[in-house]
């Protein structure tokens, strides 16, 4: 396989020039009880999606003949803390340039200032996500495994190299084409390496790192490569590997299966559990382990070690990015 091109991030840059700033005459469409007020060149066609954030619609744009993804937030300026997720979202799409994350294309001007209390984000438009995919009858070859993880490591590489984490990689935010491209989409959750952010929850619960689920601050883009390695594994079997109710289940779930927190693992030593807590989650028996899950897939040493070394305990022995892009289970590949 060729080495995919990838083009440099071009910085700071205004609103013109992702697009050019959209017409102040807008024309208006009700999708699922919120009204779209947009630049009369976008044509709505379908509803994407919606969640706390707002709506998410594809459409298309009668100037460049492009379909397109359009996202409403919003009520963006209701709560501060909210404003500066956006605000943060906004900043770190415009900045990264990779053909594995998604791009903004333009973001529609307000009228004015007074009625300035929605954002109108137009970006590239993916056929469906990794979630549907995954729940789909269709079944997925090793190479659309291989193929799909290569992808994101490849995006998380290049996020990692500007000290940037996702902080909230599961299948449904990473999007796909028929063609197999995969692109990482919402960086609500998103930061730099060190920022200091009083956001209580990240990473949904079945693909978040231990770290995390321990309520340890010390914790670095390591995260990001434990959430891929449960998507790795969750593309064979069908299912979150380590789903549950609460933390305290999700850390029994991780012992069962990849065995007891090491007393002298990060883990260990910066949770907020006690001594006593810890150690009565390590005293739980063993299920099976990792490789059992895969009995009904092609055993490959290298598939196997690649998935152990992502899903390690200990956040300074998990692979990075790059090297998991090294890894022999990418040999048919030309990585970065």
């Amino acid at each position: 396989m060729d080495k995919p091109k990838v083009q440099p991030s071009r910085g700071n840059f205004s609103v013109s020039e992702l697009g050019g700033p959209c017409s102040l005459y807008k024309k208006s469409t009700k999708v699922i009880g919120s009204t779209f007020l947009l630049d009369e060149r976008y044509e709505i066609i379908d509803t994407i999606g919606s969640g706390a954030y707002g709506v998410v619609v594809s459409a298309r744009d009668t100037k460049t003949g492009e379909l397109v993804a359009i996202k409403k937030i919003e009520k963006a300026f209701e709560h501060s803390t909210f404003t500066k997720r956006t605000l943060r979202e906004l900043k770190i799409m415009r900045l990264l340039n990779h053909e594995n994350l998604i791009r903004i294309k333009n973001i529609q001007l307000p009228k004015s200032r007074e009625e300035f209390d929605e954002i109108y984000v137009i970006s590239e438009l993916m056929e469906t996500d990794l979630s549907s995919i995954i729940k789909s009858p269709q079944p997925l070859s090793d190479e659309h495994v291989q193929f799909f993880l290569y992808q994101l490591l490849r995006g998380l590489k290049y996020m990692h190299s500007a000290c940037i984490l996702h902080r909230d990689l599961k299948p449904r935010n990473l999007l796909v084409n028929s063609n197999c491209d995969l692109k990482i989409c919402d960086f609500g959750s998103a930061k730099m390496a060190g920022e200091e952010l009083n956001i209580p929850l990240v990473v949904s619960r079945p693909y978040r790192a231990p770290e995390l689920a321990l309520a340890s601050k010390d914790y670095g883009t390591e995260v990001d490569i434990w959430s891929a390695g449960c998507v790795f594994i969750e593309l064979f079997t069908g299912v979150p590997l380590f789903l549950s109710k609460n933390d305290g289940e999700q850390i029994i779930k991780q012992v069962q299966i990849l065995g007891p927190l090491p007393e002298t693992s990060p883990v260990f030593t910066t949770s907020k559990l006690g001594q006593s807590t810890l150690e009565k989650i390590n005293s739980i028996s063993r299920k099976k382990p990792l490789k059992d899950f895969l009995e009904d897939f092609p055993q490959i040493d290298s598939f196997v070690d690649l998935l152990n070394n992502m899903l390690d305990y200990d956040q300074n022995k998990r692979l990075t990015a790059t090297q998991c892009l090294s890894h022999p289970f990418f040999s048919n590949f030309n990585s970065l």
